[in-house]
């Protein structure tokens, strides 16, 4: 698709050209068949050149080249109008080039939307005291989770505020789906208040890219995906099942963030030697999972139910399995892992994920 846009834009560009050495008699050539003033022929020359432009600009991955898209399009759309007997197939070029533009548009609005909330989330953040755990803030836990903190290397480093990350995701985006599509994310969390935000960039085949939010914040949840990143396609917010969901995905994701499990706003309740059980409440919205490690206090896997959209009549078992960990920041976390459903069909693997990059305690102002 990228190709084809490059090729046809560049095709439909030099043809503008045609018509400025029409204008001023440079080669034997006529791009119309009526004569062309040499005033039209700079309108010629700009109208080239701003496709070119665009080109330039979208193969260096400027935000703005669907601006300049724009003006080449009413520039070259101006001329086929005043030359129409020649120049009316010009309509289908532009119309590629303007359909391109409202979806670089749309991308750049989308990226805008999602800067502001991630600046806004950041801005309620309230920093921790940035001191180690002690032996007194390990009272009252269950032992698995103090051998679990211990073994993270949560009590060696300070106390984590917030977090950026960066995943490396594989999807099946329907139980049925055969084959993986790539993804990529990044992830903001805040430890007080507790809340995160998560945005993908995936595809659903080869000309169908599909852009993606998640956020938890003030004890809601919302789940938005867009087509092109121009057309709604799931837009679930104000429910319930929605609240819980997410919360419980901040549950989960405290394996990146350990030092969090001693929030005020958690529970902790042993269920045996290896296991533990969390529960989450927030401004209204409750929720639980229950955390099983190794020997070590290793974290191995979360299991919650959970519901997996608003029309499910009840939760279904969800698994996060840890597939690698390993150091990162002084931290020993989960930097490999795998998200199934249970479903009345089977076991439904639609997520796999890698840890590409995480920082702790970011710039407020990032």
């Amino acid at each position: 698709m990228r190709i084809t846009f490059f090729i046809l834009t560049a095709i439909h560009g030099t043809i503008h050209l045609f018509g400025f050495f029409q204008a001023f008699n440079l080669f034997d050539f006529k791009a119309t068949t009526h004569p062309i003033s040499k005033t039209m022929g700079y309108a010629w020359l700009l109208a080239f050149a701003l496709f070119i432009l665009t080109l330039t600009l979208r193969s260096l991955r400027s935000k703005y080249w669907w601006f300049v898209g724009f003006l080449a399009v009413i520039a070259s759309q101006m001329l086929v109008v005043y030359f129409w007997t020649d120049a009316k197939f010009g309509t289908l070029a532009n119309l590629l080039v303007l359909f391109t533009a409202i979806l670089g548009y749309s991308r750049f609005n989308f990226s805008q939307k999602l800067k502001a909330e991630r600046r806004h989330l950041l801005e309620q953040a309230q920093p921790l005291k940035q001191q180690k755990i002690n032996t007194e803030d390990l009272k009252g836990l269950p032992s698995i989770v103090q051998k679990w903190l211990k073994f993270s290397g949560a009590t060696d480093t300070p106390n984590v505020s917030n977090v950026y990350l960066t995943q490396e995701l594989q999807l099946k985006l329907r139980p049925e789906q055969k084959d993986w599509k790539p993804g990529n994310a990044e992830q903001y969390f805040t430890v007080q208040p507790p809340a995160f935000h998560w945005d993908i960039q995936t595809e659903m085949n080869a000309l169908l890219p599909v852009v993606g939010r998640d956020k938890f914040e003030n004890g809601k949840g919302e789940m938005y995906i867009k087509l092109l990143s121009l057309l709604p396609v799931a837009n679930t917010k104000q429910h319930e099942k929605v609240h819980q969901a997410t919360l419980q995905r901040f549950l989960a994701e405290m394996v990146w963030f350990p030092s969090a499990c001693l929030s005020p706003y958690l529970q902790w309740e042993a269920i045996d030697e290896r296991s533990a059980k969390a529960t989450m409440e927030y401004q209204g919205t409750k929720g639980s999972g229950i955390f099983y490690f190794d020997a070590t206090g290793q974290f191995e896997r979360f299991v919650a139910m959970r519901f997996k959209d608003v029309t499910d009549t009840s939760p279904k078992e969800w698994t996060v399995i840890a597939k690698k960990t390993e150091e990162r920041n002084g931290v020993k976390i989960p930097t490999e892992c795998e998200a199934i459903w249970q479903l009345e069909t089977g076991a439904w693997t639609w997520l796999q994920l890698k840890i590409k990059h995480i920082e702790y305690n970011v710039d407020r102002k990032s």
